[in-house]
């Protein structure tokens, strides 16, 4: 707790006859005149600052800049945040892992305790991005899945249980439990947390900061969180504040009702579309308004979840009684819910009815006008509303232009018959269960029930329940190409479909369980029927993918498919059932009924009364009895054997796990900044360069640089896994960095694939195969770029694997918020070109010689240096950038190499 408590704000809170210790705001209020005026988001950061003030890293100054911030609405000062918690997933929990057990390895190695390198902040990690969908629409498709789950990720698994004992303040949520964000949701988050420190019991906001982007779900429950990348966060483990500038706060009011058939679904895509027009990129989004009295916790956890997609660090929702009615629903402890209520309105965090905040700015929605929606082909903000998804499609299919469209208007002006291969009207007949069918562009191949954003909601679960249970009673049946899956987000999902009967609807169309985790939405989709994916490629079909996720980025869902939609759950099956996204489900059929009637969907999609009986038949029982005894894990789970000790026994032939090579040189003094000469551009990219293009994720091609390693230690193809599985092995991740199908590099002309220009020897090879060979000339690498470079999930190797492909700095038009710190976590320079140009208008080709003039022990955050571009006719254009280092702490970890290398020589020194 505090050590200067300088306003005198410690306080004592009676809840229940038990005394807590906190840090009142309305005392604050005495000396901070207007703070009862602000954001709630930003009381909570107020009372952290007040909790931590220790003189150094948080001072009196930092406090008032809180209530100065209502002056302009906005503010230039840095804060030193720091969250309660820390959350993982097993993607990026274990590379967060492996750099905790490299660093007891090293600190031994330097003589020191190797037991020092500990969390400090009590630590989750939920393993929940493993099972993939190999098995579907069969009874055993879960069984079948979480055996080969356990087979595949053996290795990883036993490094995780090794971290469970080895380290404290740490806990592993075992697979086949539920998403992260759901589990966050259901159980681990109590909104107010409390903790014993020096012999008393104080009483604090539940905040958190997790390793996936979707952390920010629990802004649903009144818990501040956000993602960062995982080396952020291992920091924030260690004991690093979380540097930030105080943001500006966004206010979202919302009033009014959702009408008849539109679900919650439809609600965030609007939100998320109306928050990427009005630009909310690193700012707080609150909502407020009386529309909240009649929202949902669920709903409001559904649209809380999309922030990254809305581009937001966090959409807060203050708490109220919905809190309250969750929590007692989802069987939190009486002594808990009690804290929360009292806590709350005794620090004005409560949503009183017509509570109207200082916002930097706000926006409105009446939820009365939504309609029902679908995002897509490519982007989560690119919403479509229902009747123009065909159009839409259209439009993407016009612009896949191929040869064979030429070859289609020769076939149909001579006369002939047939369609060309990938022509307009291509067309394939694939033999499913000994019947013929055909398949045409727009072929829903992928229906997937996934991810925290929609499996965490009730009623669009019910819904999609709901919407089965009247399909197959009139006889209706899926298309036979259609993959259909559904991942709920926690066994509770389970139960209380089971106990409103609609399971065996579900499971009849092909929704059987494939497993608790994230599945499809991350590219966990597992493979598609060989007949399907020979007859999309053999005819160069485009074809579509629905799932409720909330990411639908190109080349992350599944490599064959092009066109990805994110949709409602009902929806999803809606799409199954009519197999086709050219077709308008508000006025074509779906399908025929037994009698060969057309049936529309309105003719199955369930009212708004149907959907809230089925809901009612949610009880406390079903979470008390799940999450009784989450941390066990089933029996393939404690069958594990694991090493003991300090440090970790690596295996030198392990393919998962490996020693990385970040703090070799860590017992060597620090070297200091220089500028960059001299350097070659690895890549050139256009706009939103996602890290899903960036980082390796979704499946190891047998071609690719990782694919023939693996080969080479003899892991056969089918045994690859995916790269998000193999990400604490460094050899993988480095050789999959900038390897994505889909990304396009412009010293290609845009043609897709991870491929580049060797320069000077002017030849093409893989990404990778051209960073080795720099390195072995001496050569430092750039990188350039356009707008959001970095949008996406919070993926650190996207970070990791820049850097350890020898890329110095990234020149970009801008960055997105969690990758450019992950940059500079790891010593990778972002630099942000200034005064409107860019690499169109500066004229670079990618061909260039680069030198970064300005590096020096004397950098400071957002510092303009010069950069000199040399092109191969000795011209050189010169052009200033802005240091995207934007905070004095980040300056630090730079000059060290890394964040975790400055913890690290932090400790060695100690």
């Amino acid at each position: 707790m505090s050590t200067i408590n300088s306003m005198n704000t410690q306080s004592t809170l009676t809840v229940d006859g038990k005394e807590y210790q906190y840090h009142s705001l309305s005392k604050a209020a005495e000396q901070l005149e207007g703070i009862e005026k602000l954001p709630k988001s930003l009381k909570v950061l107020l009372e952290n600052l007040l909790r931590n003030e220790d003189g150094d890293t948080v001072t009196g100054d930092d406090i008032k800049a809180i209530a100065e911030w209502l002056d302009k609405r906005s503010s230039d000062r840095e804060i030193q945040y720091r969250p309660a918690r820390v959350l993982m997933q097993d993607f990026t929990g274990v590379p967060a892992v492996v750099d905790l057990a490299a660093m007891r390895d090293a600190i031994a190695h330097a003589g020191g305790d190797p037991e020092c390198i500990n969390p400090l902040s009590p630590v989750d990690l939920v393993i929940d991005h493993s099972v993939m969908v190999d098995r579907f629409a069969d009874d055993q498709a879960f069984h079948d899945n979480v055996e080969i789950e356990m087979q595949r990720n053996g290795e990883r698994y036993a490094f995780l249980r090794w971290g469970q004992t080895a380290f404290d303040n740490f806990r592993v949520v075992p697979p086949g439990t539920g998403i992260c964000h759901q589990v966050n949701l259901e159980y681990l988050a109590q909104s107010v947390w409390s903790a014993n420190i020096g012999g008393e019991d104080w009483a604090y906001p539940d905040t958190l900061v997790g390793t996936d982007s979707h952390t920010t779900m629990i802004n649903g429950i009144g818990v501040l969180g956000w993602g960062v990348g995982g080396i952020e966060a291992e920091a924030a483990m260690l004991g690093q504040p979380v540097s930030m500038l105080i943001p500006e706060v966004i206010g979202f009011k919302l009033t009014g009702k959702l009408p008849e058939g539109v679900t919650a679904t439809d609600l965030v895509l609007t939100v998320t579309q109306m928050l990427r027009k009005k630009g909310v990129v690193g700012k707080f989004v609150e909502f407020y308004g009386d529309g909240l009295a009649d929202l949902p916790l669920a709903d409001r956890a559904t649209i809380a979840n999309m922030a990254p997609e809305y581009g937001a660090t966090c959409g807060f929702f203050p708490v109220d009684d919905e809190t309250l009615n969750y929590m007692r629903l989802s069987g939190r402890p009486d002594d808990v819910i009690k804290r929360v209520e009292a806590y709350c309105k005794a620090q004005g965090l409560w949503r009183e009815a017509g509570d109207e905040p200082e916002f930097t700015d706000s926006l409105h929605l009446d939820m009365s006008t939504v309609e029902a929606s679908l995002a897509g082909p490519r982007r989560p903000q690119d919403r479509v509303a229902l009747p123009d998804v065909p159009d839409t499609f259209d439009e993407l299919l016009a612009l896949q232009v191929t040869p064979a469209d030429d070859e289609q208007a020769r076939l149909e002006s001579e006369g002939g018959s047939g369609t060309a291969v990938g022509g307009p009207n291509a067309q394939a007949t694939v033999t499913i269960d000994g019947e013929e069918h055909t398949m045409s562009h727009g072929a829903v191949v992928i229906a997937a029930i996934t991810s925290c954003t929609n499996t965490s909601n009730p009623s669009v679960m019910m819904a999609a329940g709901l919407v089965a249970k009247k399909a197959i009673e009139l006889g209706m049946v899926r298309k036979p190409w259609v993959k259909s899956s559904l991942a709920p987000g926690s066994k509770v999902v389970t139960d209380y479909l089971e106990k409103a009967e609609l399971t065996p609807y579900l499971d009849k169309l092909g929704f059987n369980l494939v497993g608790y985790g994230c599945t499809t939405c991350i590219g966990n989709s597992g493979p598609l029927p060989d007949e399907i994916a020979k007859a999309i490629t053999e005819h160069d079909l485009t074809v579509s993918a629905v799932l409720s996720g909330n990411r639908n980025f190109e080349g992350r869902v599944h490599p064959h498919v092009k066109a990805n939609w994110l949709a409602s759950p009902p929806l999803v099956v809606a799409y199954a059932l009519a197999g086709n996204t050219r077709i308008n489900l508000k006025t074509e059929p779906l399908g025929l009924d037994k009698d060969n009637k057309p049936v529309y969907l309105k003719d199955i999609w369930p009212t708004n009364t149907e959907i809230a009986e089925a809901v009612a038949k949610v009880d406390d029982g079903m979470f008390r009895t799940r999450y009784a005894d989450v941390f066990s894990g089933d029996k393939h789970w404690q069958g594990i054997d694991i090493s003991e000790g300090k440090t970790y026994a690596w295996d030198d032939n392990s393919s998962y796990v490996q020693n990385p090579p970040f703090f070799e040189d860590i017992d060597q003094p620090l070297k200091p900044l220089e500028n960059v000469e001299n350097a070659r551009v690895l890549a050139l990219f256009g706009d939103s360069i996602t890290t899903d293009h960036i980082s390796p994720a979704g499946n190891i091609k047998t071609s690719s640089p990782a694919g023939e390693y693996l080969q080479s230690l003899g892991v056969k193809p089918e045994d690859f896994n995916s790269y998000g599985s193999r990400r604490g092995n460094h050899e993988v991740m480095m050789r999959g960095t900038f390897a994505n199908i889909r990304i396009r590099n412009q010293m290609l002309g845009g043609e897709e694939g991870g491929e580049t220009i060797h320069t000077p020897s002017g030849e093409r090879m893989a990404i990778y195969d051209a960073a080795m060979r720099y390195q072995k000339e001496g050569t430092p690498l750039v990188v350039l770029a356009g707008k959001e470079y970095g949008t996406g999930s919070s993926r650190d190797w996207a970070a990791k694997g820049t850097i350890l492909l020898g890329v110095k700095a990234v020149i970009a038009e801008s960055f997105e918020r969690i990758h450019r710190s992950n940059l500079v976590g790891m010593g990778v320079l972002p630099l942000q070109f200034v005064d409107g140009q860019n690499i169109a208008e500066l004229g670079l080709t990618g061909q260039e010689t680069i030198n970064i003039k300005g590096i020096n022990d004397e950098l400071k955050p957002n510092q303009r240096l010069e950069v000199e571009a040399t092109d191969t006719d000795g011209k050189t254009t010169t052009f200033n950038v802005q240091c995207r280092i934007d905070t004095r702490n980040e300056i630090s970890y730079f000059k060290a190499g890394g964040i975790l290398h400055y913890v690290l020589r932090e400790l060695i020194a100690k």
